[in-house]
């Protein structure tokens, strides 16, 4: 657990006893962002993977004055320009009641120092078009927004259809 500068705030690494919580702050998320929320088979499966020994992606709740309010999903990829890791946050959420206390900026200066800590060439996240607030929040860091990549995906439906 590490304190802050904010006596009410601490970041921790998850644990399996966050399960719950952890599922309930990442449905928040999709209620912000106006998406279906993790149902039952997914809860289940978060779960497992979050906390098992091989698990793929570490995560981190922030408390404040104890309760867990805000959490953040984090993965390493690999820059083979670099030939150095990068931190890509995958999720960084803090639930409406709790903003403008401090609690995203230290939970992002949390994932920061993780960065550095792990020699990252740097830090990678999405932040959707709309959200405004988010865009703001990382421009006050100098974050600047990459144009020169397209994201793209295939669904495991499509790969399915393209494999099989």
């Amino acid at each position: 657990m590490q304190k802050t500068g904010n006596k009410n705030i601490t970041v921790r690494r998850a644990v399996i006893s966050d399960g719950d919580i952890l599922c309930e702050l990442i449905n928040a998320l999709a209620d912000y962002e106006k998406k279906k929320g993790l149902d039952i088979e997914a809860r289940i499966r978060l779960k497992q993977d979050a906390f098992s020994s091989s698990s793929l992606f570490e995560t981190y709740l922030a408390d404040y004055e104890g309760k867990s309010v805000a959490y953040a999903i984090i993965l390493y990829m690999y820059s083979t320009f670099s030939a150095k890791p990068i931190l890509y946050i995958e999720d960084i959420f803090v639930l409406p009641d709790y903003r403008s206390k401090g609690i995203g900026k230290t939970l992002f200066e949390y994932c920061m120092k993780l960065a550095l800590e792990k020699k990252c060439y740097g830090m990678k996240w999405s932040v959707l078009h709309w959200n405004i607030p988010a865009i703001d929040f990382y421009k006050r860091y100098g974050a600047e927004q990459v144009d020169e990549w397209l994201s793209f995906s295939l669904t495991n439906e499509q790969l399915s259809k393209i494999i099989n």
